[in-house]
């Protein structure tokens, strides 16, 4: 069973455009809304897995409609197509966990990238947008590590030995040496002099986040 989708723009050559897109490609595509009121009413009613919505429509936006999915922990995953390029919507998007941010000029480029990362559980945001808000993203790899992993990353990044670690975290030198070499081992690491404290260096500011 292909995966539904329903699509809301105002804008009639681009909804068309992405109807035509996405039918030849044969996705299941459920149905498409001119207005944002409309769009709401279809995802509260067939609850699709995916919604894609342009961000400014009349009656309703497609972050006011997400936050009301949000509200009503309905299961479709947003996707938002727009040609807005700012960082205050780009983190509005991120609040209300938005799993899709395209940019409009290149929505029939993208949009099947998109489509696969959201169906496979994960957010998809326009390189060309990160690009030009130069917004640095953790490392995926980061998420697999446990909170005393990223704490021992963390006081690696601050140059500190094993012991001095052991003494801040109340454990011995050689608990310490294990962690190290199971984070080396999740981060797939160069096990050479040094890689470890180098990535622990480079993603310092994430690292200060997780504490």
């Amino acid at each position: 069973m292909k995966a539904s989708i329903i699509i809301a723009d105002d804008h009639p050559l681009i909804l068309k455009g992405l109807t035509d897109y996405l039918t030849e490609k044969q996705y299941n595509l459920t149905g498409s809304a001119a207005d944002g009121r409309e769009a709401f009413e279809m995802i509260q009613l067939q609850q699709p897995d995916i919604a894609i919505l342009d961000i400014q429509m009349p009656f309703m936006t497609g972050l006011e409609i997400a936050q009301k999915c949000q509200d009503l922990k309905l299961p479709t995953k947003i996707v938002l197509i727009t040609f807005e390029k700012d960082e205050a919507i780009y983190k509005q998007a991120k609040t209300l966990e938005i799993y899709g941010y395209v940019l409009k000029e290149f929505a029939l480029v993208e949009i099947e990238n998109c489509i696969a990362a959201v169906l496979n559980g994960q957010s998809y945001f326009s390189p060309e947008l990160i690009e030009y808000l130069e917004i640095k993203e953790a490392p995926k790899e980061l998420e697999t590590l446990t909170p005393m992993e990223k704490e021992v990353l963390r006081l690696i990044a601050q140059n500190k030995t094993a012991k001095e670690i052991g003494n801040i975290l109340f454990t011995s030198s050689r608990t310490v040496e294990k962690h190290k070499s199971h984070i080396i081992k999740k981060l797939e690491l160069e096990s050479k002099q040094g890689s470890l404290a180098l990535y622990a260096k480079e993603n310092e500011e994430f690292l200060e986040k997780n504490t």
